[in-house]
């Protein structure tokens, strides 16, 4: 498909009607110029209404398919509509606005950009298991995809077209596999990565559900993620 300089925020939300309403007036405050899809993610707290008195776009999923299984969609709505760019942001209030430009701008260079948490800008800071997980995590992937990355498991990402057209044919929704098995694929079948420094904020609402005895189980699960990924066969892209 013919693709033009349009860009897409594409937001997962799930129940996310206390912050929503704030984070796109704050977008679309910041960046008038692109347009921003809501991805209801089978949420019952009234978030789809909230994001498009919002003034947001909104595609509602029948349940709950979690953060892959929206951005799949996401991804699939990008390219059925001929957008050149897209970029993910998160509707809890984490992302940075200023953060969107400069995670596109790696599009210049890249198929895929990453805004990473741990690159020597602002303070976002991991502890214990959890950390110990991020690291080897981003070990492993800095090799596959032969650039160093310090926050392979970031949301905050952008595609170009080639790879919104591989993200809307593959994009798993098993745990991680939105950040990990994505990543790996689309190094695996060609795209190239690349990660730039942002700062990340807290969350605008919500409880953040860290603690020792979930950062211990994040650290198994994340292993058991990557072995899956690694694990899957290689897809060719198209074209």
């Amino acid at each position: 498909m013919r693709t033009n300089g349009r860009t897409l925020i594409i937001m997962p939300a799930w129940n996310e009607s206390a912050v929503i309403g704030g984070t796109i007036q704050e977008l679309r405050a910041s960046w008038p110029e692109m347009d921003l899809l809501v991805v209801d993610d089978g949420s019952a707290d009234g978030t789809a209404d909230i994001a498009r008195d919002a003034g947001a776009m909104v595609l509602r999923l029948p349940y709950n398919l979690g953060v892959g299984g929206a951005m799949r969609a996401g991804y699939k709505f990008a390219l059925r509509h001929g957008y050149g760019r897209a970029i993910q942001v998160d509707a809890d209030g984490q992302h940075d606005p200023v953060g969107i430009g400069l995670v596109l701008d790696g599009l210049e260079h890249s198929d895929i950009s990453i805004g990473a948490r741990f690159a020597e800008v602002g303070t976002y800071e991991v502890r214990g298991p959890r950390r110990w997980a991020m690291k080897v995590l981003a070990m492993v992937l800095s090799r596959i995809a032969r650039t160093r990355l310090t926050d392979v498991t970031s949301g905050f990402r952008a595609a170009n077209s080639r790879a919104i057209e591989q993200y809307s044919r593959y994009y798993p929704a098993e745990y991680l596999g939105d950040t990990l098995d994505s990543l790996i694929m689309a190094a695996r079948s060609g795209l190239t990565v690349q990660q730039v420094a942002v700062r990340m904020r807290p969350r605008q609402g919500g409880t953040p559900s860290n603690n020792p005895a979930r950062s211990a189980i994040y650290l198994f699960r994340s292993m058991f993620a990557l072995l899956i990924a690694l694990t899957r066969r290689r897809t060719v892209r198209e074209g």
